[in-house]
């Protein structure tokens, strides 16, 4: 009895050193083959730390631009037509210097777009057959220094243009170069149906109200005394402000500008930047986490696909293992290593690919990169986790292989 049980054979081990050595062994093989295995979760995990980087740093500037623009624009809306259909225009005449006496205003003004027919369109010469289809802005001087324009020529017109109705215009580079006006020395004049505007600036850029850059803008009483006031389209205001006083004129303006009837005036606040990130955020995320996900799953296809065919191919190799006392979970756990330090190595190689497109970006747009450190930390698990669930069938029908079967074939 003593004799049978000291010589009775111990169970077998598998140390970690033994199943490090034998899974790096198995990939080495092979190295081609595992690499371009691994690169589908290079891609997925690339995919997925670029594309939250990217989030990050588009967020952060959509916030910038949001503070600096468009939470200091306020704009104004006539509604007098739909409480009285004869109330008439609703801003009064002096609505510019109303509303730039009220603290945190910078500038503002009142401008609609003139309703015009064929015969009225905008020519270089009242000889010409063919306009130009651009529409026709009348804007008080406030309105242009709120749009905060870059000049190509000259300049924008002022309040003795508005209080003289005088025939002038400023227009847009784009449209300049159509109608053939190179320089503003010579005094040239466009027209409008049969009446003559004098071109006094040229507009090379805005900061807000794009559309000006397409428009004939004139001055708001040369608008009102030739054709009257606006149909159609009703009149707006346009107010740029200090930081931080948006919401507050807006809630001013109505009452500011008609005391009498403030309900004729509808005041739209800027959007909080917060909640546009949000959604633009969400947008970004929820596209390209997809492609992310479905760059993983190529990736894992291609892991157990690798992980598959090894264990086809090394049937014999199992077989004397399995012949040498190994026992299944040891196959299971050496080629669920193998599997998983694929997803390892794809996880780290992704993450620096995702982490430099993102550097890369920010470089070539000049803004500021962001990516969080725990995306940073959990794009290799995402890999390892790939590679171990891409494993995990077919290191278990390693284990079901039979030594005699194995051996036999």
């Amino acid at each position: 009895m003593r004799r049978s049980r000291s010589a009775a054979v111990a169970p077998s081990t598998f140390d970690i050193r033994d199943l490090l050595s034998e899974s790096l062994a198995g990939l080495l093989q092979r190295p081609a083959r595992s690499a371009l295995t691994a690169m589908g979760t290079v891609l997925g995990v690339g995919t997925f730390v670029a594309i939250l980087g990217l989030t990050s740093t588009t967020s952060s500037q959509i916030d910038a631009r949001f503070s600096v623009l468009t939470a200091t624009e306020v704009n104004v809306e006539d509604v007098a037509s739909d409480q009285n259909p004869y109330a008439g225009l609703a801003f009064p005449k002096d609505a510019d210097r109303r509303i730039e006496a009220l603290n945190g205003v910078k500038d503002a003004g009142v401008y609609w777009t003139v309703r015009l027919d064929e015969a009225n369109s905008v020519r270089s010469s009242p000889a010409s057959k063919e306009g130009e289809r651009s529409t026709v802005v009348a804007a008080s001087p406030g309105v242009l220094r709120a749009a905060d324009p870059t000049m190509a020529q000259g300049r924008t017109f002022d309040a003795f243009h508005e209080e003289h109705a005088e025939q002038v215009a400023v227009i847009g580079a784009g449209l300049a170069s159509r109608m053939g006006i190179t320089t503003l020395e010579t005094h040239p004049a466009i027209f409008i149906g049969d009446t003559p505007f004098t071109v006094i600036g040229i507009v090379a850029d805005v900061e807000r109200k794009a559309n000006l850059l397409l428009s004939v803008v004139v001055p708001r009483s040369t608008g009102l005394a030739l054709w009257g006031e606006p149909t159609g389209e009703p009149a707006k205001m346009l107010i740029s402000t200090q930081i931080g006083a948006a919401r507050q004129i807006a809630h001013e303006a109505p009452t500011a500008l008609r005391p009498d009837h403030p309900e004729y005036l509808r005041s739209i606040p800027p959007p909080d930047p917060k909640t546009l990130r949000a959604d633009v955020t969400s947008d970004l995320s929820q596209l390209f986490l997809l492609m992310a996900a479905v760059c993983l799953a190529i990736g894992a296809v291609g892991i157990a696909n690798t992980t598959l065919v090894a264990v086809l191919e090394r049937t014999g190799e199992i077989g004397l293992r399995r012949a040498l006392g190994a026992r299944g979970r040891h196959i299971t756990l050496q080629f669920l290593a193998e599997s998983a330090a694929l997803g390892s190595w794809g996880g780290l190689f992704g993450t620096s690919l995702g982490t430099l497109t993102v550097l890369l970006v920010a470089v070539l747009r000049d803004w500021t990169p962001v990516i969080h450190p725990g995306t940073v930390a959990a794009a290799p698990l995402i890999g390892l986790c790939t590679g171990l669930l891409a494993g995990l069938y077919p290191a278990l029908r390693a284990s079901r292989v039979q030594p005699a079967e194995a051996l036999r074939r």
